[in-house]
């Protein structure tokens, strides 16, 4: 692998977890993104050059300098007319998609991936912590930061001795190999671009195969095509874990060593993995595990949710299929803490003002979006719930309208912020104040982010807050964290 490894949107979060990871390695690296974050501060915390000007000057002069030892990795979301990006190809720089380097470094390993349309990023923090957890060998790529973790990325054991000269001389070369053969790998696989096809893993869970990013794939017959590619490259002699609600054709992909175990929330004819006497307690979820790898009873899930402990079932039977036992597995679920911005509690009220919470969220698909709501009405039933939502991209905005107004309508009251663009150009009407009009909720706005947190100086006409979406609205979340944290706790967080 080159000595130089140069980013080309470093700061996504999957482009994160792999610049770290070849800073773990000994590789120096750099590069580019848009704007700077949290998560690339972090990023230039840990000694990695970014910059944030698309300008070839800004590139560093020792990528520039050393074109046949830079691998340049790139995200899909730098758009084609980028400066930097032609400048690298006319030279000739090998230029590789994220995907196909996550392609070269699991290759040799066992791979455990999920891939599903939503729900992959908690599935996958779920399986990396479990066998974290249970004490198993275990590396990890993440599309979000675990709380448990710390990281969006785990290291292997192999690759956090050999950074020391001290282990590394403890450990031979064939030792490494050895090591690297075993330690299985967490892969999040994302069916945005193909990307997944680049994987070839051992065991594989498909959480779902909703119609999304149609601006790719044009159709759900060819989304649904894709991950039918995906499962028939689970190696022979794998697993493939499928939700029930997925399309059935996907199980028939697969090869004949292949083996399909379908799981859903509870008992269905085609389930072999459910769970059953779910309770809710405060934020806590208990229940029981059927699997066909061996029952596990009273399970407590800290991380609230139906969906959630949906996705907790099948990170589980991977964890059974590694050997962990059901001991193990009752500790490691009851310590899982979840992943940023995924139904994190942000505030909750301690006095004075009665029951009141705060919640954020990453949900952008309607199906997520009607998971979370109803999940938020489960755990406080009869309070007002107000929604702030982002919409994310013009075409989803576009393709998914009626689905967004439908599961956004379970709330008392709706904000729209503007639609965030990503890496697409605005569309002829297509806007949040088109959204807003199919939108049945009692009440309902377009606001600002600056009218967001002056009305969340003073209302007091809601019980539950939730800031729900992909785009920036997260820039939302520590500001209103203080401002309610004042109002309802008399304490700046």
């Amino acid at each position: 692998m080159k000595p130089y490894v140069y980013f080309l949107g470093i700061g996504g979060i999957g482009m994160s977890a792999l610049a770290r990871w070849f800073q773990a390695n000994g590789h120096q690296v750099s590069g580019y993104d848009k704007t700077a974050t949290p998560l690339t501060e972090a990023l230039t915390a840990e000694g990695i050059a970014i910059h944030y000007t698309d300008a070839v000057e800004s590139i560093p002069a020792v990528v520039r300098d050393n074109r046949e030892q830079t691998l340049v990795v790139l995200t899909p979301a730098i758009p084609k007319d980028h400066q930097e990006w032609a400048w690298l190809r006319a030279q000739g720089y090998d230029i590789r998609k994220r995907s196909q380097v996550l392609g070269v470094l699991t290759e040799g390993r066992p791979t455990l991936a999920v891939a599903g349309t939503h729900g992959k990023t908690t599935t996958s923090s779920m399986l990396a912590h479990l066998l974290h957890h249970a004490g198993l060998p275990v590396g990890a790529f993440l599309g979000g930061i675990s709380v448990n973790l710390g990281s969006n990325l785990l290291l292997p054991e192999e690759i956090k001795k050999g950074a020391t000269e001290t282990a590394e001389a403890e450990m031979s070369a064939n030792d490494h190999q050895l090591a690297a053969k075993q330690t299985p790998i967490v892969v999040e696989a994302d069916e945005y671009d193909r990307s997944f096809l680049t994987l070839h893993p051992d065991v594989a869970i498909i959480t779902s195969t909703d119609a999304d990013h149609l601006d790719i794939y044009g159709d759900k017959d060819a989304l649904v095509e894709s991950f039918r590619q995906f499962a028939r490259q689970i190696k022979p002699g794998g697993t493939l874990l499928l939700n029930h609600t997925a399309d059935a054709s996907v199980a028939d992909a697969v090869g004949p060593e292949v083996r399909v175990i379908h799981y859903g929330l509870t008992k269905k004819q085609e389930t072999e993995l459910y769970s059953s006497t779910i309770t809710a307690e405060g934020h806590q979820f208990h229940f029981d595990l059927h699997s066909p790898l061996g029952n596990v009873p009273d399970l407590q899930l800290a991380v609230p949710g139906y969906h959630n402990v949906e996705n907790m079932l099948a990170a589980a039977c991977v964890a059974q299929l590694q050997g962990i036992g059901a001991a193990a597995l009752q500790a490691a679920v009851a310590a899982y803490r979840g992943v940023k911005r995924r139904f994190e509690f942000i505030v909750t009220a301690t006095s004075g003002t009665g029951s009141r919470v705060y919640v954020d969220d990453y949900a952008h698909h309607p199906r997520e979006i009607d998971a979370f709501l109803r999940s938020l009405r489960a755990l406080y039933p009869g309070k007002r719930l107000r929604v702030v939502f982002q919409p994310h991209l013009f075409t989803r905005t576009r393709d998914f309208l009626a689905g967004f107004a439908e599961s956004l309508s379970l709330a008392d009251e709706v904000v729209l912020l503007d639609i965030y663009p990503a890496r697409e150009l605005p569309l002829p009407g297509i806007t949040s104040a088109l959204l807003l009009e199919l939108i049945t909720a009692p009440v309902k706005s377009l606001q600002t982010k600056e009218q967001v947190l002056a009305a969340a100086q003073t209302d007091d006409s809601f019980d539950v807050l939730a800031t729900v979406g992909a785009g920036d609205i997260d820039q939302l979340v520590p500001r209103l964290r203080n401002i309610l944290d004042i109002r309802w706790n008399g304490a700046e967080a």
